[in-house]
């Protein structure tokens, strides 16, 4: 039986523009509310990658907070991860589905009408959506959706919806108030943060 809880969803950041290590912002963060966790990197190194993410996903296993995978199936399968989160321009959704197994978490992003008509319910858990405000932490984003244009999407999707991009703790709230969105997912907001328990805290 698959549980996670989408209210604040952190997804990593690069370690260089994280205050620190990406284990101890994930502590910190831990302690400040956050539900959920996507280990996202573009080092192309997998054991790299796997080295840093190990202990990341061992903390979280202690908290019971689930550990998802961005993009590497390969990765996420090693590390025995709780699920995988993959775009538009990553394998399709059958073919994740059948590698990763009924059981793991699976999440799509999604950026307008036409990827979201497209979505097989019967195969994702959830949808990322966005970016509701231009971010700096993903390059070449799609077109930014606004908080209307969100909730908007949002209102149409068969499936629980993060909302992600450019959020803050007060732009957190004004997609909250809109009774569309399952959950945040930040990523600067946290991991550049001073103080990522308090940051998480504000925007839980």
């Amino acid at each position: 039986m698959k549980k996670f809880n989408l209210h604040l969803y952190l997804v990593t950041d690069e370690p260089s523009k994280c205050r620190y290590s990406l284990l101890e912002t994930v502590r910190k963060a831990a302690d400040g509310g956050i539900t959920i966790v996507q280990y996202r990197s573009t080092n192309p190194d997998a054991g790299t990658c796997y080295r840093e993410a190990l202990p990341i996903r061992d903390f979280l296993a202690s908290r019971g907070i689930p550990f998802i995978v961005n993009n590497r199936i390969d990765l996420a399968l090693a590390l025995e991860a709780d699920g995988v989160h993959i775009g538009q321009r990553d394998l399709p959704v059958p073919s994740v589905r059948a590698m990763i197994g009924p059981d793991k978490i699976l999440g799509l992003s999604v950026s307008n009408e036409n990827q979201l008509r497209a979505v097989d319910a019967a195969l994702v858990d959830y949808l990322g959506m966005g970016p509701v405000f231009p971010t700096i932490s993903k390059l070449n984003a799609p077109p930014v959706l606004g908080v209307e244009g969100f909730s908007a999407l949002a209102s149409q999707s068969p499936l629980p919806v993060v909302a992600i991009g450019g959020l803050d703790a007060e732009r957190a709230r004004q997609v909250r108030a809109t009774g569309t969105a399952s959950g945040i997912a930040v990523v600067s907001a946290i991991c550049g943060a001073e103080n990522p328990e308090a940051a998480a805290r504000a925007l839980a």
